[in-house]
């Protein structure tokens, strides 16, 4: 089934929505909102796999709700709107559609259609990864060791290569690709991508920081016994005393 969250402030439209999604067999209709603010907290509270959103409400509007929300959460999108002008804008927050009141039939069937398969193949996606994950849990110290991320980008799923991440950056409960002049954001702990990444490629220098060894270029010693490295784009990174063998800096200071 799929989790459909409307986010409207006109109660027709919001029943127009509701209208056209009674013709689907596999939809549910989980929640309305009539205001970004309250579409927050149904999303928290109802983890919906769609949102059918208008853009323009009172207060805050459809982008500004979804600026608010973590973009490894974020569910597909398909915006509702009387105006073309956002259509850009949406786009550029990947929305999966966008449609024009009053709605077509026939193009709020086909906008569902997109959301049907780009769901089908997001959950094969997380099977897979699943299996990979446990496949990686029974696999010995030594065995085979992570060649890609998945990370999460506007309901869409992305597999990122470890041979492009230059280093990688600690952020709470998240953990921030740097891949040139792109970034990644994955749901997981330092310690855990650490365990899971070849050594003789990867390097811990810091609580907050895993950098890729083929990248570094220079390092340089500082008077605090820490050191400074320097990758290939030119970004420094600070190797703190505790992480410093890991380099086999200790010999040269």
């Amino acid at each position: 089934m799929i989790r459909v969250l409307v986010v409207d402030d006109e109660p027709l439209a919001r029943r127009g929505v509701r209208v056209c999604l009674r013709r689907a067999h596999d939809v549910e209709i989980v929640g309305e909102a009539d205001s970004g603010e309250t579409a927050l907290e149904r999303i928290a509270a109802l983890r919906p796999d769609l949102l059918f959103l208008d853009v323009q409400m009172p207060g805050m509007d459809g982008f500004g709700m979804l600026s608010k929300l973590d973009p490894a959460e974020l569910p597909l999108v398909i915006f509702l709107t009387a105006y073309d002008a956002y259509a850009l804008e949406a786009f550029r927050v990947h929305a999966l559609d966008y449609l024009m009141k009053p709605i077509d039939d026939d193009r709020f069937d086909e906008a569902l259609r997109i959301a049907r398969h780009r769901l089908h193949e997001q959950r094969a996606g997380e099977q897979v990864d699943k299996l990979l994950r446990l496949l990686h849990a029974g696999a010995s110290p030594g065995g085979a060791w992570l060649t890609r991320f998945e990370a999460r980008q506007g309901g869409r799923t992305l597999w990122i290569p470890v041979d492009e991440v230059d280093w990688i950056e600690a952020s709470g409960d998240y953990v921030i690709l740097h891949c040139g002049p792109r970034m990644h954001m994955l749901h997981a702990r330092m310690d855990g991508i650490e365990q899971r990444l070849d050594p003789a490629r990867f390097a811990r220098i810091h609580r907050s920081a895993i950098v890729a060894l083929e990248r570094v270029r220079r390092f340089a010693l500082l008077p605090t016994r820490d050191a400074l490295l320097t990758l290939a784009d030119g970004t420094e990174l600070r190797v703190s005393r505790r992480f410093r063998h890991r380099l086999r800096l200790d010999s040269m200071g």
